[in-house]
């Protein structure tokens, strides 16, 4: 999961860098190229792997993809419209919402210190962002909707690791978006792009695998609400990075607010552990 952040967070820059030359379905028209090439060139060169590309429950990989497409579009978008920190803040109600849904389709236990995290991440966020008449505009509901969106793939995620391998499920998701963003973007828009935007394309293509592999990994590994919650701490991350690529207002309510994260993480990681030993 702390590969997760970091990876999100350079998709977040990469996104940035490349709005002023692309759309957004164009350039999640470039991720999906990105990632296929990239999953293809490992089973070309681990030919036993290829065999963990059979999809199983296609119909779920359908319909997580769609929406996938969807809140991914939204939070691309809205990354153009509001300051990074705001972004993330608002799309960090996802852990909530995601908990609430492991519990309800996943059967899932909702322990103190999993309540806990949640609420001391939540709080965290509104230390951060301290919500005003500036982060409650059009663009803010388009982050939310985004959230909840990330929610339900989220579940969907856990769901699919079941019964399908992590290759399987990163293949499927972008090989089904390809032809959705091909129809939106075209590929006239190739012409448009130069040396220097080169770099973005590969932080955008590499991340965007890179954060996918390491979230259905950490799925596999343990519970959506145990996991989920540790994507609070991107938030005072990508706070930094606003505030030194971008000059985006830094102020010391980022560092109570990220303590605040940082508690909640660190109590429920402890309890796991206890649990479990």
């Amino acid at each position: 999961m702390t590969l997760t952040m970091l990876a999100f967070s350079v998709m977040a820059v990469g996104i940035r860098m490349l709005a002023g030359a692309l759309s957004i379905v164009e350039i999640l028209c470039v991720r999906a190229v990105f990632a296929l090439v990239i999953l293809l060139a490992v089973t070309a060169a681990r030919p036993e792997l290829r065999g963990g590309l059979v999809p199983r429950r296609l119909g779920l990989h359908a319909v997580r993809s769609v929406v996938h497409l969807a809140a991914q579009y939204g939070w691309a978008l809205s990354l153009t419209l509001l300051p990074l920190a705001s972004v993330f803040a608002i799309e960090f109600t996802t852990p909530a919402w995601a908990a609430l849904l492991a519990v309800v389709l996943l059967g899932e236990r909702l322990t103190p210190s999993r309540i806990g995290v949640l609420v001391l991440g939540l709080l965290g966020v509104l230390v951060i962002v301290r919500p005003g008449i500036a982060t409650f505009q059009p663009a803010a509901l388009l982050v939310l909707a985004a959230a909840v969106g990330f929610a339900i793939i989220l579940v969907m995620t856990k769901m699919l690791t079941a019964t399908n391998t992590t290759l399987a499920i990163l293949f499927w998701l972008n090989l089904l978006q390809l032809p959705i963003t091909l129809a939106g973007s075209g590929v006239s828009f190739v012409t448009r792009l130069g040396l220097a935007d080169v770099p973005a394309l590969v932080a955008v293509g590499v991340s965007g695998v890179a954060a996918h592999y390491c979230f259905t990994n950490a799925f596999r590994a343990g519970d959506a609400t145990l996991v989920v919650p540790l994507d609070f701490a991107r938030l005072p991350l990508i706070a930094l990075v606003g505030a030194h690529f971008y000059g985006e207002p830094l102020d010391p309510w980022v560092f109570i607010g990220a303590a605040l994260i940082l508690i909640g993480i660190v109590w429920n990681l402890r309890a796991e552990t206890a649990a479990r030993a």
